[in-house]
């Protein structure tokens, strides 16, 4: 698979980058704003450290829908043992909101109004680990990451433990369907559903596996190049089958095209942070408070994104520290999610 970055014609996102002075802000005052949710309405949903889902509307209007009282104020200790700490979101086909813990180490569901239940903190018999994200598809199947099950969960990070899994819910249960990889991370299914994308961290590149009708992964290779620079967190499809990544502790934005070439699309980190971080990366000697001081400025560490608008192409970033979402228009439409055309 080819790693360069020759000019793709056919492609709108060669020579595209995102105008700074296109970018615009929704939301205000928010707590970790990790992931985001996007209706067809307009109506935005994104994780809150505060233990629950931050709903904001059309008109700028904006409620927290706790599931705790428990508060996390976003420091390096929380964001690393954290309490409740709500990080991946999906939409059930009931249209209620899974939500993958960080800090409670559990899948949960939540309805709109706040109502809130563990559906697995166990697998196997042991303790599902540091879950990270949560996938709905279209045939109601929960997908489910589990970053690591060392403790505490920032081990895997200097020792690159392959121990992160992929899991399966569906009628039969839950179930582990492929693991062994560093530092499991977002999962996102292509428009046909036959192959399962993952992000592996702390490995810096995204593996992908052929989904079967019963739900087993198999056939896994590396998409890409195999170190994408940085640390990939979240990734989401646009129509044309481009891979958009978001390296967190460099503050960038890329796509992998489908040929597996690497766009930029976005830069906003600091180069001499990165060295430092980098150094500590692969040394083996990351502490909270290095995870934390790489920071851009316009989504404080980058971790996700998600197309939204009623055309799909307003790209919305999620971030670890920031307080809104910075979004901006794309020349190429997302791919919509199996919830964007339900209420």
């Amino acid at each position: 698979m080819s790693t360069s970055s020759p000019k793709n014609l056919d492609n709108p996102l060669s020579g595209w980058t995102v105008d700074r002075a296109d970018i615009r802000y929704a939301g205000v005052g928010l707590q970790r704003p990790e992931c985001i949710l996007a209706q067809q309405d307009g109506t935005l949903w994104t994780a809150d450290a505060r233990g629950g889902v931050m709903r904001i509307d059309p008109d700028g209007s904006q409620q927290l829908i706790a599931q705790t009282q428990v508060s996390n104020d976003g420091s390096a200790t929380d964001l690393i043992l954290g309490k409740t700490l709500p990080n991946g979101l999906a939409f059930n086909s009931n249209g209620d909101i899974l939500i993958a813990n960080f800090g409670t180490d559990a899948i949960e569901l939540m309805t709109r109004d706040g109502q809130s239940r563990t559906l697995y903190d166990q697998i196997d018999g042991r303790p599902l680990g540091k879950t990270n994200f949560v996938l709905c598809d279209s045939r109601g199947r929960i997908w489910f990451t589990v970053t690591t099950r060392l403790q505490p969960w920032t081990r895997s990070i200097n020792e690159k433990a392959a121990d992160g899994y992929v899991g399966l819910i569906d009628e039969h249960g839950i179930r582990i369907v492929a693991d062994g990889f560093v530092g499991t991370n977002e999962i996102r299914l292509d428009a046909n559903e036959e192959w399962l994308y993952v992000v592996e961290s702390n490995a810096r590149r995204i593996s992908r596996l052929q989904v079967q009708p019963d739900g087993s992964l198999r056939n896994r290779e590396i998409f890409g190049p195999s170190n994408l620079g940085g640390i990939p967190d979240g990734f989401a499809f646009d129509a044309l089958g481009n891979l958009w990544t978001t390296l967190i502790h460099a503050d960038r934005l890329i796509a992998l095209t489908p040929r597996g070439d690497v766009l930029t699309l976005l830069d906003d980190g600091n180069p001499e942070q990165i060295e430092i971080f980098d150094r500590h990366f692969f040394e083996g000697t990351m502490t909270p408070e290095l995870m934390t001081a790489t920071v851009g400025t316009i989504a404080p560490l980058m971790a996700s994104l998600t197309f939204g608008g009623p055309d799909l192409r307003t790209v919305y970033l999620g971030s670890l520290k920031g307080t809104t979402l910075p979004y901006f228009r794309s020349p190429v439409p997302g791919l919509p999610l199996p919830h964007w055309h339900r209420k």
